[in-house]
């Protein structure tokens, strides 16, 4: 496994962290979904077994059952050897100190440790940086860090260049994670807010390298493009390979849901040529023509993050932006056409959008979410069940 610098914190972890968003899940009894806790354990404890040395996970992922997991999967020897980052989100979902602190001291139990390596303000963006600063947010998490219940503070980012800037202004944080794969768009950060980071020693931590998955597959067009390299290689690998190449990134950090996954990007991590630079003019050209190629298909930016949800109308989106959008990159939609004859059947398909907005304000990637349901919708619907 490869390993980096972390920014300026003095010690290395390694190029591949686990993010703990997309654990394996599985359908409960009563028709629920929740953390596949056998399948998370394993994965959990392979990764560690492998190399892998950082962990990302949140208060809120899989309902708070991501940190139950992860602590349990860690807990002993294995703690000592890795680096926990995990999150809150402020001031929309926790607004006074006491929930803060509250909230600090079950994450400790539920990963059961004593510290926290990495403590993030989870989603910093144009609507909520403002209710950080006024929450003294960072304040609060200076008072964790003289206790030492946290070690250092970071931030996980949705914005431009421009609130980044300030971010990075009002403190020296340790770390910053957010969004830099192929298909960036122009809402997200550019090269430069990598560059700032690295200059002032703050650790950069990449999320969402292969868009939510969207990455990992290719469509016919797009491997033609591929095919043009010498080197065999799939689109995963590009994908990653893309992220790779900077060396202003600490962690490449990746939401693998099943042990084929994890295996394959510890492969990956583990060639000697998975480093800073590892790209040639000639790999770099071909990846700016893939991601030429992916633009002009026009599919819809969604990472499956969640946060549009709940509806209160009961609409899943990002469950139906997720079948378009692999009836998208397949250029067939039976399988996902069928699959939403069962989103119908729930009561969670697009035909009970009222068009309210409410889920406009919550979207990291500011999706139109009203249209382009919209237009899922009329893809998708009519499957007729032989």
């Amino acid at each position: 496994m490869q390993i980096r610098k972390f920014g300026s914190l003095g010690y290395d972890v390694s190029a591949l962290g686990l993010g703990c968003m997309r654990l394996p899940r599985m359908e409960m009894a009563d028709g629920t979904v929740d953390v596949d806790r056998e399948k998370a354990i394993e994965l959990i404890q392979y990764a560690t077994d492998h190399g892998i040395t950082y962990f990302d996970s949140s208060f809120t992922y899989h309902n708070g059952h991501s940190e139950v997991v992860l602590g349990e999967s860690l807990e002993g020897a294995r703690r000592e050897n890795v680096t926990i980052a995990t999150k809150q989100r402020y001031p929309s979902m926790q607004n006074s100190k006491d929930v803060m602190r509250a909230n600090l001291e079950t994450t400790l139990k539920r990963l059961r440790t004593d510290y926290i390596d990495l403590y993030l303000i989870h989603n910093v963006n144009i609507n909520e940086w403002e209710g950080v600063k006024k929450l003294g947010v960072v304040e609060e998490y200076e008072k964790f860090k003289a206790e030492g219940m946290i070690k250092n503070i970071g931030f996980s980012y949705h914005g431009d260049l421009d609130l980044f800037k300030e971010v990075m202004g009002y403190y020296d944080f340790s770390m910053c994670q957010f969004q830099y794969n192929l298909l960036m768009s122009d809402r997200e950060l550019p090269n430069e807010g990598l560059e700032l980071a690295y200059k002032k020693g703050c650790a950069v931590v990449v999320m969402e390298p292969l868009r939510g998955g969207g990455l990992a597959s290719a469509p016919s067009d797009v491997l033609e493009v591929y095919n043009r390299c010498n080197i065999e290689r799939n689109p995963v690998e590009w994908g990653l390979r893309y992220v790779i190449d900077r060396p202003e990134v600490s962690v490449v950090l990746s939401g693998m849901s099943t042990l084929e996954q994890l295996k394959e990007n510890i492969e990956i991590f583990s060639s000697h040529d998975a480093v800073p630079y590892c790209l040639t003019e000639n790999e770099k050209q071909i990846l700016a023509d893939a991601r030429l190629a992916y633009l002009n298909r026009k599919s819809i930016p969604c990472t499956g993050c969640e946060y549009c949800i709940p509806c209160p109308q009961g609409v899943n989106i990002p469950d139906i932006f997720s079948k378009y959008n692999e009836g998208y990159r397949f250029d067939k939609f039976d399988n996902a056409r069928r699959s939403y004859m069962f989103s119908k059947a729930a009561g969670t398909d697009g035909s009970h959008c009222v068009a309210c907005g409410e889920c406009l304000s919550k979207c990291p990637q500011e999706i139109d979410i009203i249209a382009e349901v919209a237009r899922a919708h009329s893809v998708l619907d009519g499957w007729k069940e032989s």
